[in-house]
């Protein structure tokens, strides 16, 4: 393990930003990342995963320590159930390819999000009616002060829409460095709930569809939408989808009557952020190298040369427009830095 001094994070962060680490170095073990962490005490650290939700608008004056972990394997199972632990290194469509090939179920609608599986506890990353929590049993973490390890239970990670204890009261204390996950080995519950997987079934003449099909057809559809950051940098969907009240929501409807929306709670609306900022006229807007992407107007892309600081100011632009047309605030869902 080296570690290397103003090193250039343009290939670690899915946007291509060009920003440099004073310090930088990747793990491959439990024991390395222990040891790097007693080596340098006093430096600040920065733990990157796979790079894919977070927008560097600075250079990091810290230890970036990448976690680089790999492995995968059955820890428990039963005539219904398996228990997989999944290093935090791995990457999670990988991840979940793997187990849908295992015919295993819970994984396949979040199928192509990009990142690496230490990383998804922290956001409760989700998508099409499925979300990290619904599967997920337990992590273990290392303590960066103490090196200890420690073991957080699906209650104590606080799940939120994308919300965790790892972004809040243990934020920048623990490195994550596997995950245990609950999936089953029959009855799988397929949820094609969403009307873009049940189109796309139809579209392929699936009828009674399996876990490969539900997530053929999730990866079609984001491959329809959502560009390769190999290709173009982005980090997936950069904004949350606001949640607000019905009482609000009822008088943005009395205006807008077209606006889609999903029901959370009796007393809780959402409202997709991806059709308040293409209803805003901004889907395909572009300032520079910053832009909304053509075709689903929740991604923010990197035409080339766009710094941090100019997807930043982009974001902005973005929420005040929404906010000025609809009186409805959208978040950013991505870390910025």
């Amino acid at each position: 393990m080296k570690i290397y001094d103003n090193f250039s994070l343009k290939k670690h962060n899915t946007f291509g930003i060009e920003s440099k680490a004073k310090k930088f170095a990747a793990v491959t073990t439990v024991e390395e990342l222990k040891t790097v962490l007693i080596q340098n005490p006093h430096d600040k650290k920065f733990i990157l995963g796979g790079g894919s939700n977070m927008l560097l608008t600075q250079d990091i004056d810290a230890l970036v320590i990448h976690i680089d972990l790999k492995g995968t394997k059955i820890i428990k199972e039963d005539d219904n159930f398996v228990w997989v632990e999944c290093q935090a290194g791995e990457v999670w469509h990988e991840f979940v390819l793997w187990t849908i090939n295992q015919n295993f179920g819970g994984l396949e609608n979040m199928s192509l999000i990009p990142g690496n599986v230490g990383t998804t506890p922290v956001q409760n990353i989700g998508a099409y009616g499925t979300e990290i929590k619904d599967t997920f049993v337990s992590c273990e973490a290392m303590n960066i002060l103490s090196q200890e390890m420690k073991t957080f239970t699906k209650q104590e990670c606080n799940f939120g829409y994308r919300e965790s204890i790892f972004k809040h009261e243990v934020k920048d204390k623990f490195v994550i460095t596997s995950v245990v996950f609950k999936l089953t080995k029959r009855n799988h519950k397929i949820n094609i709930s969403y009307g873009d997987i049940t189109n796309e079934l139809e579209k392929e003449n699936v009828i009674n569809p399996t876990l490969k099909d539900v997530s053929n057809a999730v990866i079609a559809i984001r491959q329809s939408k959502l560009p390769d950051p190999k290709e173009l940098g982005n980090s997936g969907s950069f904004f949350k989808n606001p949640v607000i009240s019905k009482e609000q929501f009822l008088k943005v409807q009395e205006q807008y009557p077209e606006i889609k929306f999903f029901e959370v709670s009796s007393s809780e609306i959402k409202v997709p952020a991806g059709w308040l900022i293409e209803h805003s006229g901004l889907k395909g807007f572009r300032k520079e190298d910053a832009g909304v992407h053509k075709n689903q107007a929740l991604v923010l892309v990197n035409y080339g040369n766009a710094t941090g600081q100019d997807i930043l100011a982009l974001s902005r632009y973005v929420q005040k427009t929404v906010f000025d047309k609809y009186g409805i605030a959208i978040e950013a869902e991505v870390n910025v830095i």
